[in-house]
């Protein structure tokens, strides 16, 4: 499909941002902004690279009464040799149109959505930041737009992709967080939406994570929806647990987003020689080995933040510390080397690069 690039004159451009340390996340976008629709009867039509600015809905739209939405998150990186370069995009892509399977949308073809963010980044690419630790957050998103208020799939979709350029997702950096294992609210249960990515699953989220806030906590670790004892995700991360030199995350059974770094902390893992175990987690056990000392460390992974440091975990009214609640030689040795893959500072081998023309 062919993606045309609608003119922009200077008068419409923004100010771009003058101190790269004060981005923040997600707060800032650029100046374009791709938008792809879909129509019963004719599929993917009229895609265009078009100025950002706000749609116009009916009041009816039924992403707004039934929750037809969902997105996708990933990076683009400016090199210090100039190249742009996006981390496993294609992923992004499967899983996009795993979720629209789930939430019954239109795929949209791997190509189109490849292509239509190689595009825009290439026109948007001066609005990639280079001080260290930032980037440009890259959010596709598909929304129902027919105007109807009735339960049925849409006959009209916006695919659309916007730009934001980034700092660090904690304001704190690559620091060790607090985790509050939530044990009254349930994210996700079998045969749901949990492994799709789509913002039901992070509205009902909102409640429990506002309270740990409250408490002191910066992120939510949740129980499964059965038998609230098995762990599950964080809120904007997957979790991780190491037992000396092996590494244990939660199974992905249809509760559980499935994470690009996940995958990617995995791999790298095997690659150093650590075990991996895909297994179920009960929160005692949990507890009890940090007690113990056989957990030596605890990290999440994501799109946003990459690697985070978990240097204390609290259940129960009872909180722990995690290798002396500092940062452990894995979970920086993980950091660093994905970061590294990501800004071409190391050598990617294993084909994660996919580099904008």
């Amino acid at each position: 499909m062919e993606i045309s690039v609608l003119p922009l004159s200077e008068a419409e451009k923004k100010p771009k941002f003058t101190d790269e340390s004060q981005l923040g996340f997600g707060k800032i976008f650029t100046d374009r902004m791709l938008l792809v629709e879909w129509k019963i009867g004719q599929g993917w039509v009229d895609a265009r690279i078009k100025k950002y600015e706000p749609f116009v809905l009916d009041p009816a739209a039924l992403v707004f009464h039934y929750a037809q939405e969902i997105f996708e998150g990933l990076k683009a990186y400016k090199w210090a040799d100039g190249t742009i370069a996006l981390f496993r995009p294609e992923m992004n892509a499967r899983r996009f149109n795993h979720s629209a399977e789930r939430l019954c949308m239109p795929e949209v073809p791997e190509e189109l959505f490849l292509e239509g963010i190689e595009k825009l980044v290439s026109v948007e690419r001066d609005w990639i930041p280079t001080a260290e630790g930032t980037s440009l957050y890259i959010r596709p998103t598909m929304i129902a737009v027919e105007p109807l208020v009735g339960i049925k799939p849409s006959d009209h979709y916006y695919f659309y992709v916007i730009l934001s350029p980034v700092g660090a997702y904690y304001s704190q950096g690559f620091k060790p967080v607090r985790i509050m294992v939530e044990d009254k609210y349930v994210r996700a249960t079998p045969g749901g939406t949990g492994e799709a990515k789509t913002g039901g699953n992070y509205a009902s989220s909102l409640k429990a994570g506002l309270e740990a806030k409250k408490k002191g906590f910066d992120q939510v670790l949740w129980l499964d929806g059965v038998h609230r004892r098995y762990i599950e995700e964080v809120g904007a991360m997957n979790m991780f647990f190491a037992y000396g030199d092996t590494i244990v995350t939660a199974p992905l059974e249809g509760t559980i987003l499935h994470g690009v770094t996940r995958d990617s902390v995995l791999t790298l893992a095997r690659s150093l020689n650590m075990k991996v175990e895909e297994r179920k987690i009960d929160v005692n056990d949990l507890m009890n080995d940090i007690r113990s000392g056989k957990i030596t460390e605890a990290f999440g992974s994501g799109t946003a933040a990459v690697v985070t440091p978990v240097g204390a975990l609290c259940y129960a009214n009872e909180c722990l510390e995690v290798n002396g609640g500092g940062v452990g030689k894995i979970t920086q040795t993980l950091y660093d080397t994905l970061t590294g893959i990501q800004t071409g500072k190391i050598a990617d081998k294993f084909g994660w690069i996919r580099k904008v023309k």
